[in-house]
């Protein structure tokens, strides 16, 4: 019998010499002698699947019981009233559902139109500069221990974050429909910079409503919409944050919907703009698992992204949603779990209706939405996406939380050993990565780092002046 080395196996199979040697403490290659401090591999032996039984049992039980076939899950969810599972739906007046209706007949007219599929991928390649790479933070995942941190920089998406994924394609979808002006709500500004950004490139007006406490939080965001030419409404109802945002910018758009077309921020909303969006993001995903297989030979054993409304996450997650990995939506839970604290929807949230659409919403005694709290403006909502909800509901996404303290120290760890400063948001997700390295022994857990933290560097040194030290 012949033997192989581990970096020959590795070869052989294409895969990391580090994936052979989690394989080899596994236990999962057979015919394996181990002498003089070497691993000796039979040279007929075969790489595993990397079918977790773990993850098989799920699958299994999740078809048997929701009926969720995800190898052709996108053909079913959302139907054609917008639901996933009992959560979705459109719930406005009858002016605004016109309007929707026109949005919706839009699209499925040129979704799958080749000259529309060909302009959009133009625009990525073009003027994005999208595909963003997958990037590997070695320092960090040595400083942490054994477990492989990958980033997918969506960071390095023109205007620095996911956002101008969507906004590109609601813009160009807004031209085709003949309309003259954009209308947007933001929150942590990266939603309002990119629907500015699209209206400078095709041509449109725009306007884009914030609550007064984000805009002071996120100077320059709106300095960067005003720079663009876009009009920023301030919102100081309620708590002055994305919520009241979004009421103000619904209230604009249902005056003026005949000539203005809404870029939703996120997958949220009536339908059918959960849809939209999440077709709009998901070449996150599609790019990150090309990516991550050629430069590993494999599969992330943890796939994970913030989640606030849900549209970096559910554009990262619904690539992998058939693969054999598991997925961690990340919420914040900021000061701590009590109502108002907090803005971790799926995970203490219940069935109710805001904005237009059915989904997990934070609610107070009385039943109504509640106030949310989150360190980080863009995950400050008090719902989440409806697919996120039927998700979570038939178990194929876990939902976890990073409190603010944990959020600041992963923007600080990722900065000084890596030289990435990461959005707030997004640093929600690298924590969740670091508290899973801190608690295993090996592994690979992707990350989608979906914004940079430019916007919230002058809140933090006014808001922790010793931040630096």
């Amino acid at each position: 019998m012949e033997y192989l080395s581990v970096e020959e196996f590795a070869k052989k199979c294409e895969i990391s010499e580090r994936r052979v040697r989690t394989l080899l403490k596994e236990n999962r290659i057979e015919g394996v002698i181990f002498k003089s401090g070497r691993y000796l591999i039979p040279s007929n032996a075969k790489k595993p699947s990397d079918l977790r039984v773990r993850f098989n049992k799920e699958v299994t039980h999740i078809s048997q019981n929701s009926e969720v076939d995800f190898r052709t899950y996108k053909k079913h969810y959302p139907d054609e009233n917008g639901y996933f599972g009992k959560y979705g739906g459109s719930f406005v007046n009858k002016d605004l559902q016109k309007a929707f209706d026109e949005v919706y007949s839009g699209y499925l007219t040129i979704c799958k139109s080749a000259k529309f599929v060909s302009e959009l991928r133009r625009i990525r390649k073009e003027f994005q500069g999208r595909p963003t790479p997958v990037y590997h933070c070695e320092r960090l995942s040595n400083y942490l221990g054994k477990v492989q941190i990958y980033l997918k920089r969506e960071d390095l998406n023109h205007t620095g974050s996911h956002k101008l994924n969507h906004c590109m394609g609601e813009a160009l979808l807004a031209k085709y429909l003949n309309k003259k002006k954009l209308i947007a709500e933001t929150g942590a500004g990266s939603h309002g910079v990119a629907v500015a950004t699209a209206a400078a490139y095709f041509g449109l007006e725009c306007e884009v409503h914030m609550g007064i406490t984000d805009i002071k939080k996120q100077a320059p965001n709106v300095a960067r919409m005003k720079i663009l030419g876009t009009k920023v409404i301030p919102v100081s109802d309620g708590e002055g944050t994305l919520k009241e945002a979004v009421d103000s910018a619904f209230a604009a758009y249902a005056k003026d919907y005949k000539n203005s077309f809404y870029c939703m921020g996120s997958v949220v909303g009536p339908h059918p703009f959960p849809l939209m969006v999440r077709d709009f993001q998901e070449v996150i995903g599609i790019e990150a698992k090309e990516q991550f297989r050629d430069m590993t030979g494999e599969l992330p054993d943890v796939v994970t992204a913030c989640v606030g409304g849900g549209s970096n996450s559910i554009g990262m997650f619904e690539a992998f949603l058939n693969e054999p990995v598991d997925i961690i939506g990340v919420e914040p839970l900021g000061k701590g779990k009590e109502i108002g604290q907090n803005a971790a929807s799926a995970c203490y949230g219940k069935e109710g209706i805001l904005h237009g659409f059915k989904s997990l919403m934070l609610q107070n005694e009385n039943g109504d939405p509640a106030n949310a709290y989150s360190i980080a403006s863009g995950l400050d909502y008090p719902s989440v996406g409806p697919e996120h909800a039927f998700l979570h509901d038939i178990g194929r996404i876990k939902y976890d939380t990073i409190n603010d303290e944990d959020a600041l120290e992963a923007f600080k760890l990722l900065s000084r050993l890596e030289g990435i400063i990461p959005a707030i948001e997004s640093a929600h997700a690298v924590a969740y990565a670091i508290k899973y390295a801190r608690t295993h022994h090996s592994g690979s857990v992707l990350v989608c780092l979906s914004g940079r933290g430019d916007k919230d560097i002058d809140f933090l040194l006014e808001k922790y002046p010793d931040f630096l030290n």
